[in-house]
């Protein structure tokens, strides 16, 4: 791959993601799109940028991004988190709290807003509150698999035996047993393809939660801004902001309190 043409599929991944490819990714970008090459029958990957570069109705751009994002998460990663998060709903719910809203803002093929599902439900236990879960990503694939929400035995080796039987089925299939995932869960989310670099952001009602982990390693310190900003709006006074352990918003924080490292309190 050319230099100039690996800068040409940075440039357009950058103005339509806010994803940031260091120079050290033109051989992941190269290997991930290889295979699209062929399907489409082109030779070059000066032939493909021209491609994706002339893609009137955005689909093909769609798939580029989807291939070169990277998707890895796993139930309960980085559960310190929601250990914090129990904590703060049973306070609240204490409280008589009766209305809650968070959003899992990568949530990728499921795992994590079907872990912040299970313990909201588990927090809750019998007590009358309204409860929803924005779940979004910007992959098409992923998202079809976190709505499908059926998961390898190995993939749900972080989940407590207990609520595994609680919340989760297992179906024979001709390829092995799966576990999927029970309405009752699937009811507290609302999945949705979204774009965490396009600001202003469209939702209307105020937050209490906000998951957004391991994602803003991918961008620079402008889009970082842009999306601690927005979530600074969207979350109420009291609300928090829980990021990745590797990331911070230092410098960005203001009218954020830090409770400790990646857990914010909006002031």
């Amino acid at each position: 791959m050319k230099e100039s043409t690996f800068q040409g599929i940075r440039s357009l991944v950058y103005e339509r993601s806010g994803i940031s490819l260091g120079a050290n990714k033109q051989a992941l970008v190269r290997a991930r799109i290889a295979k699209r090459m062929r399907m489409l029958n082109l030779d070059t990957y000066e032939a493909y940028l021209d491609y994706v570069s002339n893609d009137v109705d955005g689909a093909e751009v769609e798939y580029m991004l989807d291939v070169i994002s990277t998707n890895t998460t796993n139930f309960y990663r980085e559960a310190a988190h929601f250990d914090m998060l129990r904590n703060i709903v049973r306070n609240w719910v204490s409280q008589k709290v009766r209305k809650l809203r968070v959003w899992s803002a990568a949530s990728s093929s499921g795992e994590e807003p079907y872990t912040l599902a299970i313990e909201l439900a588990e927090s809750i236990g019998s007590a009358r509150v309204d409860v929803k879960i924005l779940a979004t990503d910007l992959a098409p694939s992923v998202l079809k698999a976190a709505i499908l929400g059926e998961y390898s035995e190995d993939k749900l080796e972080p989940v407590p035996h207990n609520l595994l039987s609680k919340y989760f089925i297992k179906v024979k299939e001709k390829k092995g047993s799966v576990y999927r995932v029970k309405q009752e869960l699937k009811d507290m989310i609302l999945f949705r393809q979204f774009n965490l670099s396009v600001v202003p952001y469209p939702m209307k009602n105020p937050l209490d939660i906000i998951f957004c982990r391991n994602v803003m390693i991918y961008f620079d310190r402008e889009v970082r801004k842009r999306l601690v900003n927005e979530f600074r709006r969207l979350l109420k006074p009291g609300g928090y902001l829980f990021v990745g352990h590797a990331e911070s918003i230092t410098g960005l924080s203001d009218g954020f309190k830090c409770l400790k490292p990646s857990v914010y309190l909006k002031e």
